[in-house]
């Protein structure tokens, strides 16, 4: 077992009271951690409402107007809606980083990536907020 002493800069930044920059990398790293947990309970309650609870052959417009006809529903289903996306833009994005090289592809591939992340975003919450 190796022993990784720490550097002299390192140490003297913490005890001088200086703290590492957090940068978007950092909070992104933080929302797929948190996102991924939250979501994780979020999956598991959907599917045992409509795969355990109510068989999902049966699944008609009316049990969606029933369930949404409360808006802890909704705001459930646009929870899930809302995290799901970003949190798989978000890897989408740590791959793509990693796999293509040219700066004007990976900008390319990420504009389509966001741009219909973002539509399908818009059309879930429209149909979320507009269901009659």
């Amino acid at each position: 077992m190796a022993l990784s002493l720490p550097s002299r800069s390192s140490s003297a930044n913490r005890s001088s009271g200086v703290k590492p920059r957090q940068n978007f990398e950092t909070w992104s790293w933080f929302f797929m951690r948190i996102s991924g947990l939250i979501l994780f309970f979020l999956a598991l309650i959907h599917f045992f409402i409509t795969h355990i609870e109510h068989d999902v052959t049966t699944t008609t417009v009316s049990f969606v107007a029933s369930r949404w006809s409360n808006p802890f529903w909704r705001v459930f289903d646009w929870l899930l809606l809302a995290l799901g996306l970003l949190h798989g833009s978000n890897g989408l994005r740590f791959i793509m980083d990693d796999y293509i090289r040219r700066p004007s592809s990976r900008a390319i591939v990420k504009s389509l990536v966001y741009g219909i992340s973002g539509i399908m975003f818009l059309v879930g919450t429209m149909t979320i907020v507009t269901f009659r």
